[in-house]
């Protein structure tokens, strides 16, 4: 199976100036297609009987080429595969838009998510340096797997810059046959069926005042100054460190999962929905609900464990694990469920972790 890996660059000026030409036409060729493609659907709205055929990856490729570089000589100055790869993930965009499993693509602007791909003669010389085509020879902080990737990408985080790259490697295979029910929540991260309770990081409610102190400092500088720059500088170190502490956490508990249990079973949770309650939808959004399921996917997978996900409507919270009894209401301040027929007494997320390890087996 594919598996990715990211690490930091360390880098010097040369190499930084280069980075951000290249980010600039990844950039610009995403505005530019995106800016055709949007024009083409208007007037395919306007005028139902004279339709433009919507342009593939290799349409968008040939118009770059005979429109965009002519007029955009420092388009020359990057590699060639900056430009067709923004665009290729321009096309996927319209195509996940169009198959309605995420929104519009929206434009790019200076400065926020800069990232490129380079596609090509890449090489891993020796333990920490990587040849890229253009920009030539990185360094990274950590040492890199001996393999030969097809193509890597670079992006920023703040004042860092990172690569990644895919790299093939070995499903393990898992004798374990127990099971684990993972029931999800804003209290705790998540409470297993074994009595184990995670607690999530809540790294943003740890640092929502200073976050919210930068951003007060921020209202009235000039946009463009340099005390401007410096204060976006200090927000997005912030943003990045928040992100690194529930990136952290989640890494923990779903390697955790995924290795000691042979079958790991959580809940198809309705976020959306959550979010819409107005009183838990930063509370919803600091565990990061999906990127851990996101992770529990691929991590069974790698190593040799099973997923299950359960129906959302499964009734976990309001069934007793004990008799099996169903209530017909259950509060979201309750959090000790108490059954009148068997008079069995547990924590309300205990309770529901353990019908989820029940409803596989």
């Amino acid at each position: 199976m594919l598996l990715g890996f990211k690490t930091e660059l360390k880098l010097n000026n040369k190499q930084l100036t280069a980075f951000l030409k290249h980010c600039g036409v990844a950039r610009h060729a995403w505005n530019w297609g995106l800016a055709l493609t949007k024009q083409i659907l208007d007037h395919n709205k306007a005028n139902p009987a004279e339709k433009i055929k919507f342009p593939s990856y290799f349409d968008l490729c040939k118009w770059l080429v005979a429109l965009v570089k002519k007029e955009n000589p420092w388009y020359y100055e990057c590699s060639k595969s900056t430009p067709q790869q923004s665009l290729i993930a321009l096309r996927i965009a319209w195509d996940r838009c169009f198959k309605r499993i995420s929104g519009i693509p929206k434009f790019k602007k200076t400065g926020q998510h800069d990232s490129f791909t380079l596609e090509g003669d890449v090489k891993i010389l020796g333990n920490n340096k990587i040849q890229v085509p253009k920009i030539g020879v990185l360094t990274t902080y950590e040492r890199l797997p001996q393999v030969t990737p097809k193509s890597v990408t670079i992006s920023r985080k703040a004042d860092r810059w990172f690569i990644s790259f895919r790299l093939e490697v070995e499903q393990q295979e898992s004798n374990l046959k127990s099971i684990v029910g993972v029931d999800l929540g804003i209290k705790s991260l998540a409470t297993l069926s074994t009595g184990e309770v995670i607690e999530g990081a809540k790294s943003y409610k740890r640092y929502e005042s200073k976050l919210s102190r930068l951003q007060w400092l921020n209202r009235r500088k000039v946009i463009g100054s340099n005390n401007w720059k410096k204060i976006q500088l200090k927000i997005a170190k912030l943003h990045r460190k928040i992100a690194n502490i529930r990136k952290d956490t989640l890494h923990k508990l779903t390697t955790l999962l995924a290795k000691n249990h042979g079958t790991v079973v959580i809940e198809d949770l309705n976020v959306k929905g959550m979010l819409a309650n107005r009183k838990l939808a930063k509370a919803v959004l600091d565990m990061g609900f999906y990127e851990l399921r996101r992770q529990l996917t691929y991590k069974c997978k790698l190593y040799g464990s099973k997923l299950v996900v359960v129906d959302r409507w499964f009734p976990s919270s309001k069934t007793c694990s004990h008799c099996g009894t169903k209530k017909e209401t259950l509060l979201l301040r309750q959090r000790v469920f108490e059954c009148k027929y068997c008079g069995f007494t547990s924590d309300r997320d205990l309770n529901a972790a353990i019908n989820l390890s029940k409803a596989v087996s």
